[in-house]
């Protein structure tokens, strides 16, 4: 019979605590050690607001934020891919290379997803706005 680990654990108050930890040292070292992280977030400190302005409804609001959240979410699996991975050796092996070319091929489709959501969310807007001369 499987034992459960020792690291896990049982819930509560505390793991809730202990979890908010850990995801704000997670949110910090990519801070520290991914450029690519940095300038995503860079961008999505623009875009956010704006995609907020822009948005006529709640539904366009989602759609223009919530694909730059991805991004950002990605970036991060792609990231702990990457340490992992170097974690285990940085000398190159295949399976190494394909599982970081893998993660980034990720990140890459989260932005060409979130490229397509804002040319359609506007693009649409200015396709169907009606505009007037004076």
């Amino acid at each position: 019979m499987n034992q459960p680990s020792p690291y896990k654990n049982t819930g509560g108050l505390r793991h809730i605590a202990r979890a908010l930890v850990y995801s704000l040292q997670g949110l910090g070292a990519a801070w520290r050690h991914e450029y690519a992280f940095r300038q995503e977030v860079a961008l999505a400190i623009i875009l956010i607001p704006l995609g907020l302005w822009l948005g006529h409804t709640a539904l366009e609001r989602l759609l223009l934020v919530g694909c730059l959240v991805l991004v950002l979410i990605v970036e991060l699996l792609n990231s702990a891919i990457e340490a992992l991975a170097d974690a285990i050796s940085t000398d190159h092996h295949p399976l190494l290379g394909r599982a970081k070319d893998i993660g980034s091929a990720a990140v890459l489709l989260a932005l060409l997803l979130a490229a397509a959501t804002w040319l359609t969310v506007l693009g649409a807007d200015a396709l169907f706005t009606q505009r007037t001369l004076p």
